[in-house]
Protein backbone atom coordinates (compact mmCIF):
# COMPACT_ATOMS: atom_id res chain seq x y z
CA UNK A 1 0.00 0.00 0.00
CA UNK A 2 1.72 3.49 -0.92
CA UNK A 3 -0.83 5.42 0.94
CA UNK A 4 -4.06 5.69 2.68
CA UNK A 5 -6.81 7.69 0.98
CA UNK A 6 -10.13 8.71 1.09
CA UNK A 7 -12.18 7.47 4.09
CA UNK A 8 -11.19 4.66 6.58
CA UNK A 9 -13.97 3.07 8.51
CA UNK A 10 -13.50 2.22 12.26
CA UNK A 11 -16.05 -0.12 13.46
CA UNK A 12 -16.11 -1.86 16.90
CA UNK A 13 -14.65 -5.28 17.95
CA UNK A 14 -17.49 -7.20 19.50
CA UNK A 15 -16.25 -9.91 22.11
CA UNK A 16 -17.61 -11.83 25.02
CA UNK A 17 -16.53 -11.20 28.65
CA UNK A 18 -13.91 -13.84 28.18
CA UNK A 19 -12.38 -11.13 25.26
CA UNK A 20 -12.83 -13.87 22.66
CA UNK A 21 -13.62 -12.15 19.11
CA UNK A 22 -17.21 -12.87 18.05
CA UNK A 23 -16.43 -13.34 14.37
CA UNK A 24 -19.90 -13.99 12.93
CA UNK A 25 -20.67 -10.39 13.97
CA UNK A 26 -17.65 -9.07 13.01
CA UNK A 27 -18.12 -10.22 9.61
CA UNK A 28 -21.63 -8.52 9.65
CA UNK A 29 -20.10 -5.41 10.52
CA UNK A 30 -16.93 -5.66 7.99
CA UNK A 31 -19.14 -6.97 4.49
CA UNK A 32 -21.72 -3.64 4.68
CA UNK A 33 -18.39 -1.46 4.88
CA UNK A 34 -16.80 -3.08 1.82
CA UNK A 35 -20.22 -2.73 0.04
CA UNK A 36 -20.57 0.78 0.59
CA UNK A 37 -17.12 1.38 -0.95
CA UNK A 38 -15.08 2.72 1.59
CA UNK A 39 -11.72 3.13 0.74
CA UNK A 40 -10.10 1.47 3.66
CA UNK A 41 -11.12 0.15 6.95
CA UNK A 42 -9.08 0.61 9.92
CA UNK A 43 -9.64 -3.00 12.25
CA UNK A 44 -7.99 -2.87 16.17
CA UNK A 45 -8.14 0.77 16.20
CA UNK A 46 -9.15 2.62 19.40
CA UNK A 47 -12.53 1.76 18.78
CA UNK A 48 -11.81 -1.63 17.61
CA UNK A 49 -10.25 -2.07 21.38
CA UNK A 50 -7.12 -3.74 20.13
CA UNK A 51 -5.44 -3.11 23.94
CA UNK A 52 -7.90 -4.87 25.07
CA UNK A 53 -7.55 -8.17 23.07
CA UNK A 54 -4.58 -10.67 22.98
CA UNK A 55 -2.17 -11.66 20.15
CA UNK A 56 -4.35 -14.61 18.98
CA UNK A 57 -7.60 -12.60 19.20
CA UNK A 58 -6.39 -9.46 17.22
CA UNK A 59 -5.42 -12.81 14.37
CA UNK A 60 -8.83 -14.21 14.60
CA UNK A 61 -10.36 -10.64 14.44
CA UNK A 62 -8.24 -10.01 11.30
CA UNK A 63 -8.26 -12.57 9.33
CA UNK A 64 -12.35 -12.74 9.86
CA UNK A 65 -12.27 -9.30 8.76
CA UNK A 66 -9.96 -10.17 5.69
CA UNK A 67 -12.61 -13.18 4.82
CA UNK A 68 -15.65 -10.79 4.71
CA UNK A 69 -13.75 -7.49 3.05
CA UNK A 70 -13.39 -10.46 0.22
CA UNK A 71 -10.30 -8.40 -1.25
CA UNK A 72 -13.06 -5.80 -2.16
CA UNK A 73 -11.15 -2.96 0.85
CA UNK A 74 -7.62 -2.75 2.05
CA UNK A 75 -7.50 -3.07 6.15
CA UNK A 76 -5.35 -1.31 7.91
CA UNK A 77 -5.16 -2.84 11.33
CA UNK A 78 -3.90 -1.93 15.22
CA UNK A 79 -0.10 -3.72 15.56
CA UNK A 80 0.16 -1.29 19.15
CA UNK A 81 1.80 -3.06 22.11
CA UNK A 82 3.37 -2.15 25.28
CA UNK A 83 6.72 -3.99 23.96
CA UNK A 84 8.39 -3.21 20.88
CA UNK A 85 9.02 -6.84 20.47
CA UNK A 86 4.94 -7.83 20.81
CA UNK A 87 4.48 -5.33 18.33
CA UNK A 88 6.81 -6.27 16.44
CA UNK A 89 5.32 -10.03 16.40
CA UNK A 90 1.88 -8.10 15.44
CA UNK A 91 3.42 -6.55 12.18
CA UNK A 92 4.85 -9.88 11.22
CA UNK A 93 1.17 -11.81 11.81
CA UNK A 94 -0.64 -8.86 9.81
CA UNK A 95 1.74 -8.97 7.22
CA UNK A 96 1.27 -13.12 6.78
CA UNK A 97 -2.45 -12.36 7.24
CA UNK A 98 -2.56 -10.11 3.96
CA UNK A 99 -2.89 -6.52 6.04
CA UNK A 100 -2.41 -3.71 3.52
CA UNK A 101 -1.38 -1.63 6.61
CA UNK A 102 -0.37 -1.40 10.27
CA UNK A 103 -1.85 1.19 12.79
CA UNK A 104 0.76 1.86 15.17
CA UNK A 105 0.35 3.64 18.14
CA UNK A 106 3.14 4.37 21.13
CA UNK A 107 1.17 2.83 23.63
CA UNK A 108 2.73 3.18 26.78
CA UNK A 109 2.33 3.04 30.93
CA UNK A 110 5.38 4.87 31.62
CA UNK A 111 5.61 8.11 29.56
CA UNK A 112 7.70 8.24 26.29
CA UNK A 113 10.33 10.05 25.16
CA UNK A 114 10.26 10.99 21.65
CA UNK A 115 13.80 8.88 20.86
CA UNK A 116 12.21 6.43 22.35
CA UNK A 117 8.89 6.37 19.79
CA UNK A 118 11.13 6.96 17.05
CA UNK A 119 13.43 3.24 17.87
CA UNK A 120 10.09 1.95 18.64
CA UNK A 121 8.71 2.81 14.78
CA UNK A 122 12.18 1.63 13.27
CA UNK A 123 11.72 -1.31 14.68
CA UNK A 124 8.23 -1.99 14.26
CA UNK A 125 9.03 -1.28 10.76
CA UNK A 126 11.66 -3.91 10.05
CA UNK A 127 8.56 -6.43 9.85
CA UNK A 128 7.83 -5.36 6.39
CA UNK A 129 4.26 -4.18 6.61
CA UNK A 130 3.69 -0.55 5.89
CA UNK A 131 2.87 1.73 8.75
CA UNK A 132 0.78 4.20 9.49
CA UNK A 133 1.42 6.79 12.41
CA UNK A 134 -1.25 6.19 14.67
CA UNK A 135 -1.83 9.78 16.76
CA UNK A 136 -4.05 9.55 19.67
CA UNK A 137 -2.50 11.20 22.72
CA UNK A 138 -6.19 11.20 24.65
CA UNK A 139 -5.56 7.49 24.83
CA UNK A 140 -1.76 6.82 24.44
CA UNK A 141 -0.62 9.70 26.57
CA UNK A 142 1.92 11.11 23.97
CA UNK A 143 1.34 13.63 21.27
CA UNK A 144 3.89 13.62 17.97
CA UNK A 145 5.28 17.19 17.05
CA UNK A 146 5.29 17.80 13.13
CA UNK A 147 9.25 17.41 14.01
CA UNK A 148 8.66 14.14 15.21
CA UNK A 149 6.25 12.81 12.23
CA UNK A 150 8.60 14.20 9.51
CA UNK A 151 11.27 12.16 11.33
CA UNK A 152 8.84 8.66 11.75
CA UNK A 153 7.29 9.46 8.44
CA UNK A 154 11.26 8.92 6.59
CA UNK A 155 11.17 5.57 7.76
CA UNK A 156 11.32 2.86 4.96
CA UNK A 157 7.54 1.41 4.82
CA UNK A 158 6.15 4.64 6.99
CA UNK A 159 3.28 5.81 4.31
CA UNK A 160 0.63 7.75 6.42
CA UNK A 161 -0.17 9.85 9.68
CA UNK A 162 -3.55 9.64 11.55
CA UNK A 163 -3.71 12.83 13.66
CA UNK A 164 -6.93 14.06 15.95
CA UNK A 165 -8.13 16.89 13.82
CA UNK A 166 -8.13 20.71 15.49
CA UNK A 167 -10.97 23.38 15.66
CA UNK A 168 -11.86 24.20 12.65
CA UNK A 169 -9.87 27.64 12.57
CA UNK A 170 -6.27 25.96 13.46
CA UNK A 171 -6.68 23.25 10.84
CA UNK A 172 -5.53 25.15 8.12
CA UNK A 173 -2.04 25.94 9.93
CA UNK A 174 -2.27 22.11 11.40
CA UNK A 175 -1.98 20.33 8.18
CA UNK A 176 0.34 23.10 6.48
CA UNK A 177 2.49 22.21 9.26
CA UNK A 178 2.42 18.43 8.97
CA UNK A 179 3.09 19.09 5.04
CA UNK A 180 5.99 21.17 5.51
CA UNK A 181 7.81 18.43 8.60
CA UNK A 182 6.83 15.36 6.37
CA UNK A 183 8.26 14.09 3.10
CA UNK A 184 6.42 14.52 -0.40
CA UNK A 185 3.63 11.57 -0.51
CA UNK A 186 2.76 11.21 3.23
CA UNK A 187 -0.72 10.67 3.61
CA UNK A 188 -1.78 12.96 6.06
CA UNK A 189 -5.70 12.09 7.35
CA UNK A 190 -7.39 12.72 10.55
CA UNK A 191 -9.77 10.98 12.91
CA UNK A 192 -12.71 13.35 15.53
CA UNK A 193 -15.54 12.93 13.22
CA UNK A 194 -16.85 16.19 14.05
CA UNK A 195 -14.10 18.17 12.59
CA UNK A 196 -13.68 15.80 9.58
CA UNK A 197 -15.12 17.89 6.99
CA UNK A 198 -13.52 20.58 7.48
CA UNK A 199 -10.64 18.59 7.82
CA UNK A 200 -10.99 17.56 4.48
CA UNK A 201 -11.97 20.69 2.26
CA UNK A 202 -8.56 22.55 3.77
CA UNK A 203 -6.98 19.48 1.86
CA UNK A 204 -6.19 16.43 4.28
CA UNK A 205 -5.77 12.93 2.44
CA UNK A 206 -8.10 10.69 4.50
CA UNK A 207 -10.85 10.50 7.36
CA UNK A 208 -10.65 8.36 9.72
CA UNK A 209 -13.79 7.99 10.99
CA UNK A 210 -16.03 6.01 13.80
CA UNK A 211 -19.52 7.01 12.52
CA UNK A 212 -17.91 5.40 9.27
CA UNK A 213 -18.09 2.13 10.79
CA UNK A 214 -21.86 2.65 11.29
CA UNK A 215 -22.99 5.17 8.47
CA UNK A 216 -20.71 4.72 5.92
CA UNK A 217 -22.90 5.87 2.91
CA UNK A 218 -23.61 8.92 5.16
CA UNK A 219 -19.88 9.74 6.04
CA UNK A 220 -18.73 8.62 2.02
CA UNK A 221 -21.25 11.84 1.09
CA UNK A 222 -19.63 13.80 3.13
CA UNK A 223 -16.07 12.61 1.65
CA UNK A 224 -17.80 13.42 -2.17
CA UNK A 225 -18.74 16.69 -1.45
CA UNK A 226 -15.61 18.01 0.12
CA UNK A 227 -13.37 16.11 -2.74
CA UNK A 228 -15.73 17.78 -5.03
CA UNK A 229 -14.58 21.44 -3.50
CA UNK A 230 -18.62 21.79 -2.47
CA UNK A 231 -18.19 23.31 0.72
CA UNK A 232 -21.55 23.97 1.38
CA UNK A 233 -22.88 20.72 0.92
CA UNK A 234 -20.54 19.10 3.00
CA UNK A 235 -21.07 21.33 5.44
CA UNK A 236 -24.86 20.70 5.41
CA UNK A 237 -24.16 16.87 5.55
CA UNK A 238 -21.91 17.35 8.26
CA UNK A 239 -24.80 19.18 10.27
CA UNK A 240 -27.34 16.72 9.86
CA UNK A 241 -24.71 14.16 11.88
CA UNK A 242 -24.22 16.98 14.53
CA UNK A 243 -26.75 14.82 17.34
CA UNK A 244 -24.05 11.82 16.83
CA UNK A 245 -21.39 14.16 16.97
CA UNK A 246 -22.96 15.46 20.11
CA UNK A 247 -22.97 11.81 22.07
CA UNK A 248 -19.52 11.07 21.02
CA UNK A 249 -18.20 14.33 22.52
CA UNK A 250 -20.22 13.75 25.57
CA UNK A 251 -19.91 9.77 26.31
CA UNK A 252 -16.84 8.71 24.14
CA UNK A 253 -17.12 7.22 20.76
CA UNK A 254 -16.54 3.81 21.65
CA UNK A 255 -19.11 3.55 24.14
CA UNK A 256 -22.10 5.64 21.62
CA UNK A 257 -20.63 3.54 18.98
CA UNK A 258 -21.17 -0.22 20.91
CA UNK A 259 -25.01 1.26 21.66
CA UNK A 260 -25.88 2.71 17.92
CA UNK A 261 -24.49 -1.00 16.83
CA UNK A 262 -26.91 -2.55 19.01
CA UNK A 263 -29.78 0.17 17.95
CA UNK A 264 -29.35 -0.51 14.21
CA UNK A 265 -29.51 -4.56 14.67
CA UNK A 266 -25.61 -4.89 13.92
CA UNK A 267 -24.94 -7.08 16.55
CA UNK A 268 -25.44 -6.98 20.86
CA UNK A 269 -22.15 -6.47 22.01
CA UNK A 270 -20.89 -4.65 25.17
CA UNK A 271 -16.99 -2.90 25.21
CA UNK A 272 -14.44 -4.76 26.70
CA UNK A 273 -14.27 -4.33 30.65
CA UNK A 274 -13.75 -2.54 32.99
CA UNK A 275 -15.49 -0.32 30.30
CA UNK A 276 -19.31 -0.25 31.01
CA UNK A 277 -22.14 0.00 28.51
CA UNK A 278 -23.62 3.47 28.31
CA UNK A 279 -27.21 3.35 30.77
CA UNK A 280 -30.31 2.26 29.65
CA UNK A 281 -31.50 5.68 28.77
CA UNK A 282 -28.60 6.82 27.18
CA UNK A 283 -28.69 3.85 25.37
CA UNK A 284 -31.85 4.73 24.45
CA UNK A 285 -31.00 8.19 23.14
CA UNK A 286 -28.57 6.49 20.88
CA UNK A 287 -31.33 4.61 19.60
CA UNK A 288 -33.49 7.70 18.75
CA UNK A 289 -30.77 9.58 17.15
CA UNK A 290 -29.69 6.68 15.15
CA UNK A 291 -33.17 6.67 14.08
CA UNK A 292 -33.17 9.92 13.49
CA UNK A 293 -30.27 9.59 10.79
CA UNK A 294 -31.89 6.74 9.27
CA UNK A 295 -30.27 3.89 7.13
CA UNK A 296 -26.48 3.35 7.47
Amino acid sequence: MSAVQGLSAFPITPSGPDGRVDVAALRRIVAPLADAGVDSIGLLGSTGSYPYLTRGERRRALDAALDAAGGRVPILVGVGALRTDEALRLAEDARAAGAAAGLLAPVSYTPLTEGEVFEHFAAVARAGLPLCIYDNPSTTHFAFTPELVGRVARLDGVVALKSLAPPPEAMAAHLGALRAAGPAGLSIGYSVDWHAADALLAGADAWYGVAAGLFPARCLAILRAARAGDAAEARRLDAAMRPLWDLFKAHSSLRVAYAAAEALGICSAEPPRPLLPLPRALRDRVAEVVRGLGPA
